[in-house]
């Protein structure tokens, strides 16, 4: 049986004052937590420098990203329209990498660029149009090294099923564009998806550094994110300390054979702030489908706010908080979404399957604390 979940880092009186004061639904962040999840990722094992960058897509809220930049983490954007927030959100363009599947126009590039920004160029295309405007600069190039780790489908972006970045195979169409525009590659750039594994990390560490070593203007080796967050209990989330040795020992490997030390990068976005965020929501109707049914709870809030367990499947600990403050008996419930979807449903299985969630039972008007609803 599926244990019933607890707060993380509110408390009952605490949700019932922010409920009161805010009104339902509403995102709650606790900002110790994420400097604490922060100091975690610039604790990670490395040989010669690090830099965290943190993968604004996983939230882009100004206020997270504001705390981001006082803990000394740079940024990296998916896309122009993110590089425009995190100026505003007040990082320095030379804290930014720019990694995107779409490509900045001409006009886009020479303003980011300008500014300070770095380019990681994801395609021999992006490579080739960079190099036409700005001959003898310096660039990033990311590579698809074959392989992927991703909890879901949904989130492997490596291997041949993976779109993103340059295939391996292709590095000597690489180095010819960049001979032809007397380019530097001074960052490598991988990202396989969402996995845990030390062993792949230390593969992909080992794939990396051989292509850095092709070009001898390289100071970087940028090893992407997609660390896996546990949400439920029981759900093992990556250790940072436990995957980054095995790394670490491949960057000191590779100065002993090419006295080269290269620094390390790292793009957390996930795992900074998933469970640093809570969507605090209210019961707004119970109904039922007879004996051999199931009971339902209607939320003030849905897909609209939490798109994961309809995308992906995924589970989210759910909490009940009564009004009264009087905790009611554990029943097995399905709980539902409040837009007009059969897929708005936050209790199903990783195969997209409805299930029950054993929660106090909650009234109509009692507080439903939707918990790693951070990223």
């Amino acid at each position: 049986m599926m244990e019933i979940e607890e707060l993380q880092f509110l408390t009952p009186d605490l949700t019932r004052n922010i409920a009161n004061k805010f009104g339902t639904p509403v995102f709650v962040y606790s900002q110790s937590e994420i400097e604490n999840r922060c100091d975690i990722a610039l604790g990670f094992p490395n040989a010669f420098g690090l830099t965290v960058r943190y993968a604004m897509k996983a939230n882009p809220n100004a206020s997270i990203l504001k705390i981001m930049h006082k803990k000394g983490i740079h940024i990296d954007a998916s896309s122009i329209h993110e590089v425009y927030r995190a100026i505003a959100a007040g990082f320095e363009a030379d804290r930014i990498l720019l990694t995107s599947q779409q490509s900045p126009t001409e006009d886009e590039l020479k303003d980011i660029i300008s500014k300070g920004v770095s380019f990681n160029a994801c395609s021999l295309y992006q490579l080739e149009l960079y190099g036409k405007i700005f001959s003898g600069n310096e660039v990033s190039v990311r590579i698809n090294p074959g392989l992927g780790s991703g909890h879901t489908a949904k989130t492997d972006v490596g291997g041949v099923t993976s779109g993103f970045g340059i295939w391996h195979e292709s590095i000597d169409e690489v180095k010819e564009i960049v001979k032809k525009y007397n380019l530097k590659v001074v960052r490598v750039h991988t990202h396989i998806g969402s996995g845990s594994d030390p062993e792949v990390w230390k593969a992909v560490s080992k794939y990396t550094l051989e292509y850095a070593e092709i070009f001898s203007d390289c100071e970087i080796v940028n090893l992407g994110g997609g660390y896996k967050v546990g949400r439920m209990k029981g759900e093992k989330s990556t250790n940072l300390s436990i995957i980054g040795e095995p790394v670490k020992k491949e960057f000191e490997e590779f100065f002993k054979k090419h006295n080269r030390k290269l620094k390390l990068e790292i793009e957390p976005g996930t795992h900074l702030i998933a469970n640093c965020g809570a969507i605090l929501s209210e019961v707004m109707d119970k109904i039922h489908t007879g004996k051999k049914g199931y009971e339902f709870l209607k939320l003030n809030t849905g897909m609209d706010a939490n798109t994961r367990p309809s995308l992906y499947g995924s589970r989210h600990p759910m909490i009940t908080v009564a009004k009264s403050g009087e905790q009611g008996e554990i029943k097995d419930f399905v709980i539902i979404g409040h837009c007009c979807e059969s897929g708005d449903l936050f209790t199903q299985q990783m195969g997209g399957e409805l299930e029950t969630r054993p929660i106090r039972d909650a009234n109509i008007g009692d507080f439903i604390v939707m918990e790693g609803a951070g990223a």
